[in-house]
């Protein structure tokens, strides 16, 4: 499992105070290229170096419980499935002090090449450090 917390700013939010939905798909993006970046890996340089690009394929989202401006969230993620060209991430957000989870998604996130477009293989050094993040 891997961990990230997250501050709800104003920015985040709508005019009641609560954050829009389509935010916490934003924090559970950043959480993916942290999980990244904790495994030496960065997504500009695998694109320069390797031409390789992440994008997200599919995903399904529950919102349980609203954020609220100024929270500390968590944002937990794991991998579910890994495939030759993708990974299916598990992603819960919840509130920091409480443990109460407030959305849970699936996200299947393809490997793709950065010229055609086209699904590659997950590249040899992220396919040798997947068995760490289940």
């Amino acid at each position: 499992m891997f961990v990230w917390p997250v501050r709800v700013y104003y920015e985040d939010t709508d005019s009641g105070g609560v954050v829009y939905y389509a935010n916490y798909l934003k924090f559970m993006e950043r959480a993916r290229t942290e999980w990244l970046r904790a495994r030496g890996l960065e997504q500009d340089a695998l694109l320069q170096e390797q031409r390789v690009m992440f994008a997200v394929r599919s995903l399904t989202v529950d919102y349980r419980r609203p954020a609220r401006f100024n929270d500390l969230l968590v944002v937990n993620s794991r991998i579910v499935e890994a495939g030759g060209a993708s990974f299916l991430f598990g992603q819960t957000i919840q509130r920091d002090a409480s443990a109460e989870i407030l959305c849970s998604a699936r996200v299947r996130v393809a490997c793709i090449d950065a010229e055609t477009f086209r699904v590659r293989r997950v590249p040899r050094q992220l396919r040798e450090t997947r068995g760490d993040c289940r």
